[in-house]
């Protein structure tokens, strides 16, 4: 990997896995090679153990992600920008059991949202912005931000971003509850590190099947949710974290995960 490939990976310490865009020059729009790239990437931070929680990034201050390129639609290469497994980029709608967080600065704006609606959760720059303005493309937000951006916030104020395109700023988003916090423009890694962090100083089973069940929560009924909770409680209950966890906390020390 070098720096010049359009999705960067780095380690954070033992755990948490740093994914930049990095197509600056382009504000990070989405093209063929950076979507094969993201959903390589993916695949690795989901094969691999020691990674618990990853963070997607952007190498641009003024560009989180500008969602598609439109150069690339233009030029009849639009499908590039899907995969089977993953859709838009590789990633919107991936299988994935780890947490990943969007860390934001500049704009997210069409794909760009829909990227950090796909993350389970976001640190935004001050100066960060989101919105969908595929209508006055004369397009839909078809990777998600359709239906993902109504059960993120409340309905009427969705409703509007999504038939405007006007974008919001991330304190507006922050107020809404579409992003976790808003920090410094500069902060925003530093914060996001720590967050994953957090996350992956737990027992990464646990974690991973408890946002298994927080991920669909408002899909299903509460007796189907129930269900799936049992069950998720069951696999944890049985592995060996399940015993760790409280011999650690009477013992007084850090306890160590097997996963």
């Amino acid at each position: 990997m070098n720096a010049d490939d359009p999705v960067l990976f780095e380690m954070q310490g033992d755990h948490v896995a740093l994914v930049t865009l990095n197509r600056p020059a382009q504000r990070n729009a989405v093209n063929g090679a950076l979507t094969r790239a993201l959903e390589d990437i993916l695949a690795r931070v989901e094969a691999e153990r020691a990674i618990r929680a990853a963070i997607l990034y952007s190498s641009s201050d003024r560009a989180f992600c500008a969602g598609a390129d439109l150069s690339e639609i233009a030029a009849g290469r639009g499908n590039e920008l899907m995969t089977a497994k993953g859709g838009f980029a590789g990633f919107t709608h991936a299988a994935r059991r780890k947490p990943w967080i969007a860390a934001v600065r500049g704009f997210a704006l069409g794909g760009g949202l829909e990227l950090s609606l796909a993350c389970d959760m976001i640190i935004a720059g001050a100066g960060a912005s989101f919105g969908l303005p595929e209508v006055k493309r004369g397009i839909i937000a078809a990777a998600g931000g359709a239906y993902r951006l109504p059960r993120a916030i409340p309905r009427a104020v969705a409703f509007e971003m999504v038939a405007s395109g006007v974008p919001i700023s991330a304190q507006r988003a922050y107020e809404l509850g579409l992003v976790n916090r808003v920090v410094a423009d500069d902060e925003v890694r530093g914060a996001a590190v720590a967050l994953a962090e957090s996350i992956a100083a737990n027992a990464p089973l646990a974690v991973r099947e408890s946002l298994a069940v927080a991920r669909i929560a408002a899909e299903h009924t509460d007796a189907d949710m129930q269900t799936r909770l049992s069950a998720a409680s069951a696999r944890v209950m049985a592995s060996p974290d399940a015993q760790e966890g409280p011999r650690a906390f009477v013992e007084k020390r850090a306890p160590v995960w097997q996963g």
